[in-house]
């Protein structure tokens, strides 16, 4: 069997992509749990060295994998992508708002779901058909919007943006800013909220809820841009990791939930006078490295109800698009407590060399009376 194991060397388009994505995009027939099991019992090799499937691979390296399983007959064909209507191509290539060789930028509507999965049959990911253009590939998502979130969604056109923009979202180097009508007004208005969030037990993974013990560390700065008395306030979000709802469970958290975002606000995040029952969330603008050199930065029109409900209150747009952007993340609790204990080390260490520094000069005394006296 040996002499039918496959090789690959990975090429630059894929330099950075996970194991389990480049069989997904190399290999689509073979199914996650399978890659799984090679790489447990150790069938997988990058370099001649075990890897798991959530590894990233770099541009040059050997990967070595089993032979191709046979093909059985009892299995069925994979299901194809149904063909789109002209409806919905057009309605795909209104939603783009920045267009170049590397990437294009969506503005998602409120209610289209980014991904299909159980009962979603409409959502951006099917309509990428329609946006291939001139390029040789279709385009890939390279992160999401929550289904009733709009705004700025960015889609890679090659492999290589994929695979560069992956890494750019990992690290956390692409700026997002969201904007949203929020219940009440924050007493502090420069914030941020530091309070890990986890999946709520019970739900499916539907929801989830802030967890200080077993949650996963999660980051978001608010500043309010504009406020309606104590009625709602217009804040600017900012998210600095990207947890599941991130930005919807921290502002319920902080007792100011999202208008129309009754999931983590229940009856409280419905305001009344006009105000649209429709969640109030919107990407505005994204900034990102772009592959080739410079940088993508693109700002999204809101949504018509989330514009009037603006209107209504008497907020103007370019109060919004004033605020400067940040350039970085303010440390996490986490990085502060190293900071003040590498802080604290430091000056212990100076205190024991102070203290050895005058304990050896009495010593030295000491030993030279001794000295004396025999």
């Amino acid at each position: 069997m040996s002499d039918q194991v496959r090789q690959f060397t990975i090429a630059s388009d894929d330099d950075g992509i996970r194991v389990d994505r480049w069989f997904k995009r190399h290999l689509d027939a073979t199914s996650f749990t399978t890659v799984a099991k090679w790489a447990r019992t150790g069938q997988i090799r990058v370099d001649g060295a075990r890897v798991a499937p959530g590894d990233r691979l770099q541009a040059g390296q050997v990967l070595r994998i089993p032979p191709a399983e046979p093909v059985r007959s009892d299995v069925r064909p994979a299901r194809t992508r149904p063909a789109l209507t002209e409806d919905e191509a057009t309605f795909a290539r209104e939603m783009v708002i920045h267009k170049d060789a590397q990437a294009l930028v969506l503005n998602k509507p409120p209610g289209l779901a980014t991904q299909g999965g159980t009962k979603t049959t409409q959502h951006v990911d099917g309509l990428l058909d329609a946006l291939q253009y001139e390029a040789e590939g279709r385009p890939k998502l390279v992160h999401r919007l929550d289904k009733d979130t709009s705004g700025a969604l960015l889609v890679a056109r090659t492999s290589r943006a994929a695979a560069f923009f992956a890494k750019t979202f990992s690290g956390r180097s692409a700026k997002k800013v969201y904007w949203a009508l929020v219940v009440g007004v924050p007493s502090i208005d420069d914030g941020t909220i530091d309070l890990p969030i986890a999946k709520q037990p019970g739900t499916g993974g539907e929801k989830m809820h802030v967890d200080e013990a077993e949650g996963s560390p999660a980051r978001s700065r608010y500043r309010v841009i504009e406020r309606a008395g104590n009625r709602a306030a217009w804040v600017e979000l900012q998210p600095f990791t990207g947890r599941t709802h991130q930005l919807r469970v921290h502002m319920a958290a902080i007792g100011h939930p999202i208008v129309g975002d009754g999931k983590y606000g229940g009856p409280a995040a419905f305001l009344t006078g006009g105000i649209s029952r429709k969640m109030h969330l919107h990407a505005r603008r994204i900034r990102v490295d772009h592959p080739d050199g410079g940088e993508i930065d693109v700002t999204a029109e809101l949504p018509t109800h989330f514009a009037e409900s603006l209107a209504g209150l008497g907020f103007e747009p370019m109060a919004g698009d004033m605020m400067p952007l940040d350039e970085a993340a303010p440390p996490s609790r986490e990085e502060k407590k190293a900071r003040a204990r590498a802080h604290a080390k430091t000056v212990r260490k100076e205190r024991r060399g102070e203290r050895r520094s005058r304990g050896g000069s009495g010593g030295e005394k000491a030993d030279g009376g001794g000295r004396g006296r025999r």
